[in-house]
C-alpha cells in the first residue's frame, strides 16, 4: 500500500515543486540552467529539468537563438582551469592529474544536458534542440553542437538500439512515420507502402528506449533475382510479388535517418550489418547483398565548373574525349561540353548518345570529385566507408522526375561482400576506393583523365583489387 500511495502523490509533488521553483526564480533560463547544475537533490533536479524543458518548448525562433547564444557563451569550460590542469599533468602525469584535466576540458554544458536528460522527454527535447542548432547554421554554435553530438554518440550507441522488422501489422503510428520520413523514394500513400512491405520486401528500423515509437533510422530491402540497376521494378506497385525462396539477392534501395537532430551520429553501418545477418538467417539462398543507390548531387556537381576539386571545363573535355564526336554531332555544337549540357536538357530523348558519357562522368563523380577535401557524394562516402565496393553504374536506372533532376537518371550499385568489409573499410580510410573487376579499366581511365596535364598531378584514389579467381592482380 505504501508504494501505491507514493506513486499516486508523485504528480502532485512535482507540480507543487515546479510552482515553488517558478515563484522563486520566474522563467530566467540562464538562472534556471545554473541552478540545475548546482542542485544535488534528485527530485528537485528532475523537477527543474522539467521546467527548463517546458520553457524551451514554448520558445519562438528568436528566443531559441538567444538561448543558444547564452549556452555557447556562459557554459564554456574555463580556460585558466584548463591551462593549470594541463600544466599539472605535464609536470606530474598520473591518473589523478589526468582526471583533473579531463574534468577541466569538459564544458559545463555537457553536465547540464545530462541533467536535463533525467526529466521525462529529456532525450526527445535535446534531439530537437540540436535540430534547431543545426538549422540556425551559425559558427558560434559549433561548440554547442559538438557537445550534443558527443553525448548522443554515447546515448545512442549500438548497445541501446533495438532492431525491429516493420511489417504491415506494425502500429499505424509507426507506419505513418515511415511515410513521413522516407526521403530517398517518396512513399505515395498506403498502397505504395503496402507493396514495400510484401513478402518479397523487408523493412528494418532501429528504435531507442527513450524515444517511444520513434524510428531512428530504417532501411528498405527488396529480394530479387540478381543485382538490378533499374529502380522501377522495385518501386512499382503493380510489380508481381516474388517468391522469397527463389531470390538470390537482397537489394538495399532506401536508407533513411529519421531525426535531423541525430545527424552525424553513426547508425547506418550497424543497421546494414545486422540486417545482413537477419536476412542470411532467414534466407540462406541469398548470395548477393547490394544496394541500388541514388547519386543525389551528381547534376549539381556536373554544373559546378568553378569547383577546383570538381568538374572543371578542362576535366570535362578530357573525360568526354572518347565521345566528343557523337555528342557534338547530336547536339550540333562544336564544344563537347556545351553539347553535353544541351543534350542533358532532355536526357531521355538522347539516351543512346548520353549513356556512355554519363557512365564515365558518374564514375568520376563517385571516385574523384570532391568538395572541401571530401568525396562530393555523401551516399558513396557512406557505403564505401562501411566496406562496400563500387559494383556497377546504371545509366537511366531512375526515370522518375526527381531521379532525372538530381542525377539525369543514373543509379549505382554498391556491393557488400562480408569477407571483404573490414579490408575495404581500411583501404578507404587510407584513401583507396575498391571497385568491381568490370569497372577497373574504366576507373583507371577516369583517374588518368581527371589529372591535370602536369607531371606532378597525383590520383588520390587507387583501387587495388584482391587476388581472387575472378579478380586477379
Amino acid at each position: 500500500m505504501k508504494v501505491q500511495y507514493n506513486l499516486r502523490i508523485m504528480p502532485q509533488f512535482f507540480g507543487n515543486l515546479l510552482r515553488a521553483l517558478r515563484e522563486r526564480r520566474g522563467t530566467d533560463m540562464s538562472f534556471m540552467c545554473r541552478h540545475l547544475l548546482s542542485e544535488r537533490g534528485e527530485a528537485s533536479q528532475t523537477a527543474l529539468a522539467q521546467e527548463i524543458i517546458i520553457a524551451y518548448k514554448a520558445m519562438n525562433d528568436e528566443q531559441r537563438l538567444k538561448f543558444f547564444d547564452m549556452l555557447s557563451r556562459d557554459f564554456e569550460p574555463d580556460r585558466a582551469t584548463i591551462v593549470r590542469a594541463a600544466a599539472d599533468y605535464q609536470s606530474a602525469p598520473s591518473p589523478k592529474t589526468l582526471a583533473a584535466l579531463s574534468a577541466a576540458v569538459e564544458s559545463p554544458r555537457q553536465e547540464l544536458f545530462r541533467r536535463i536528460n533525467t526529466a521525462p522527454h529529456g532525450t526527445e527535447t535535446l534531439v530537437t534542440l540540436r535540430e534547431h542548432v543545426l538549422a540556425a547554421n551559425k559558427k558560434n554554435f559549433a561548440a554547442l553542437d559538438l557537445d550534443l553530438k558527443h553525448l548522443f554518440r554515447s546515448w545512442f550507441n549500438r548497445g541501446f538500439l533495438r532492431l525491429e522488422r516493420i511489417s504491415w501489422h506494425t502500429s499505424a503510428l509507426i507506419l505513418e512515420k515511415l511515410i513521413a520520413y522516407e526521403s530517398v523514394h517518396e512513399i505515395n500513400g498506403w498502397p505504395d507502402l503496402h507493396r514495400r512491405l510484401e513478402a518479397d520486401r523487408r523493412c528494418f528500423a532501429f528504435f531507442h528506449p527513450a524515444l517511444d515509437e520513434e524510428p531512428i533510422i530504417f532501411v528498405e530491402v527488396a529480394l530479387s533475382k540478381g543485382l538490378t540497376g533499374d529502380l522501377e521494378p522495385l518501386l512499382g506497385i503493380q510489380t508481381p510479388v516474388l517468391q522469397p525462396n527463389t531470390a538470390d539477392a537482397a537489394i538495399f534501395y532506401s536508407i533513411n535517418n529519421c531525426l535531423r537532430g541525430l545527424r552525424g551520429v553513426p547508425f547506418g553501418n550497424f543497421l546494414i550489418k545486422q540486417v545482413v545477418a537477419e536476412l542470411a538467417a532467414e534466407f540462406p539462398n541469398i548470395q548477393i547483398y547490394g544496394t541500388l543507390s541514388p547519386l543525389p548531387n551528381f547534376a549539381q556537381a556536373l554544373r559546378d565548373q568553378q569547383n577546383e576539386e570538381g568538374f572543371t571545363h578542362d576535366r570535362l573535355i578530357r573525360l568526354l574525349a572518347d565521345h566528343a564526336r557523337d555528342l557534338t554531332a547530336a547536339a550540333r555544337r562544336r564544344d563537347p561540353v556545351e553539347a553535353l549540357f544541351h543534350l542533358l536538357e532532355k536526357p531521355v530523348e538522347h539516351r543512346d548518345v548520353l549513356a556512355k558519357p554519363l557512365e564515365r562522368l558518374a564514375l568520376a563523380y563517385l571516385t574523384q570529385a570532391r568538395q572541401n577535401g571530401k568525396l562530393y557524394d555523401p551516399v558513396a562516402t557512406f557505403h564505401l566507408s562501411n566496406g562496400a565496393r563500387l559494383e556497377r553504374i546504371n545509366t537511366f536506372g531512375n526515370l522518375r522526375p526527381y531521379g532525372l533532376q538530381a542525377s539525369f537518371g543514373v543509379t549505382v550499385n554498391y556491393r557488400y561482400l562480408p569477407d571483404e568489409l573490414e579490408e575495404n573499410h581500411e583501404r578507404f580510410v587510407r584513401g583507396e576506393i575498391q571497385v568491381a573487376p568490370d569497372l577497373l579499366d574504366h576507373f583507371k581511365a577516369v583517374a588518368k583523365a581527371w589529372q591535370r596535364s602536369t607531371a606532378a598531378a597525383r590520383t588520390p584514389f587507387v583501387s587495388r583489387p584482391k587476388k581472387t579467381a575472378t579478380n586477379p592482380r
